[in-house]
C-alpha cells in the first residue's frame, strides 16, 4: 500500500475533490466534472499514462491525475476504519412485498 498522503496533499485534495449526494450518488469526483476519482486511480493502476488519461478527459489536469491514487487510498482507509455505527442498535424488521398480480 502507498504511503498516506501528507497534510499539504490532503489540503489540495479537499480543494480538487467533492462528494455530493446529488452528483453521482456521492461518489468522490473532481470538482466541476463528473469524473470519479477512483476511475482515474484505477486507470493509473492498470498502466495508463497521464497523457492517455488527459486525451480521454481533457478537463483534468496532470495534478488531478497524480493525486487520484492518494485520494482513492485515503478514502479506502477511511471506509475501512473500525467504526461500527450499527453496534448497540436493534435490527429493523424486514419488509416483504407481494409482487404477484391478483
Amino acid at each position: 500500500m502507498n504511503n498516506p498522503p501528507n497534510s499539504a496533499q490532503l489540503a489540495r485534495l479537499r480543494e480538487l475533490v467533492t462528494s455530493d449526494p446529488e452528483i453521482m450518488r456521492g461518489t468522490p469526483v473532481f470538482k466541476g466534472t463528473r469524473i470519479p476519482v477512483d476511475l482515474v486511480a484505477d486507470m493509473l493502476a492498470q498502466g495508463a499514462t497521464a497523457a492517455e488519461i488527459l486525451e480521454g478527459y481533457p478537463t483534468l489536469t496532470e495534478e488531478m491525475i497524480s493525486l487520484a491514487p492518494l485520494c482513492d487510498d485515503a478514502m479506502r482507509r477511511r471506509a475501512n476504519s473500525n467504526r461500527t455505527p450499527w453496534r448497540g442498535k436493534e435490527h429493523r424488521a424486514e419488509r416483504t412485498f407481494n409482487l404477484e398480480r391478483t
